[in-house]
C-alpha cells in the first residue's frame, strides 16, 4: 500500500471512530428488565464495518474500545473505564470488536456493497451487526448477571425495533457517503 493510500485510510478510520464517539452523546435509554441501555452508538459500529470494511471497520472500533478501557468517557452516558468490560454490558462491547469482522467478511463475500440491491447490504447489516452482537452480549450477560440464557436472549427483544431502525439509517447512510466519498474498502 502507497504512502498516500496508507495516509487516507487511517483518516478516514480515523474520522468513524470520531463518529461512533460522537454517537455516545446521546444518553443511553434504560430498559428495565436488564442492566443494559437502549443506545444510537451501535449505529457507528455498523458504519465502521460498511465504510472501511472488516479491516479497518475493527481498527476503528478497537481505537474506540482502546479509549473506553482507559477510562476515557467516550461510551453512552459518558462512561469509560475497565469496570465496563467487566459488568452487564461487557458481552456487547466484544461484540462491537468481532462486528466489522463479520459485517465485512458477509459484505465481501457477497459483493452486497456493489450490488443495486440495497436489502441485502441491510440483511447482511442485521444479521451480521444485531444478530452477532446481541448474541454475544447476551451470553456475557447470562453468566454476568447468573441469568438464564434463555432469558437472556429473549430480554434482547427489547432492542431490535430500535436496532433494525439503526441498520437501516446505517445503510442508507452508508451507500450515500460511498457515492460521495471513494472509501476503496481494503479487505
Amino acid at each position: 500500500m502507497t504512502a498516500p493510500n496508507m495516509s487516507k485510510h487511517l483518516t478516514q478510520t480515523a474520522m468513524v471512530t470520531a463518529l461512533i464517539i460522537v454517537l455516545g452523546f446521546f444518553p443511553g435509554i434504560p430498559v428495565g428488565i436488564i442492566p443494559v441501555p437502549i443506545i444510537i452508538q451501535n449505529m457507528g459500529i455498523f458504519l465502521a464495518a460498511e465504510l472501511l470494511g472488516r479491516k479497518y471497520g475493527t481498527v476503528a472500533v478497537g481505537l474506540f474500545l482502546a479509549l473506553a478501557a482507559l477510562g476515557v468517557p467516550v461510551l453512552a452516558g459518558g462512561r469509560g473505564g475497565l469496570a465496563t468490560f467487566v459488568g452487564p454490558t461487557g458481552g456487547y462491547l466484544v461484540g462491537y470488536l468481532l462486528a466489522p469482522v463479520v459485517i465485512g467478511t458477509l459484505l465481501n463475500a457477497t459483493h452486497a456493497r456493489s450490488s443495486a440491491n440495497w436489502w441485502r447490504e441491510w440483511l447482511i447489516v442485521t444479521i451480521g451487526g444485531i444478530a452477532f452482537i446481541d448474541t454475544v452480549g447476551a451470553v456475557w450477560l447470562a453468566l454476568q448477571s447468573n441469568l438464564a440464557l434463555p432469558a437472556a436472549l429473549l430480554s434482547n427483544l427489547a432492542f431490535i425495533p430500535g436496532d433494525v431502525l439503526k441498520a437501516s439509517l446505517a445503510v442508507v447512510i452508508a451507500r450515500r457517503v460511498r457515492a460521495i466519498i471513494d472509501f476503496g474498502v481494503p479487505v
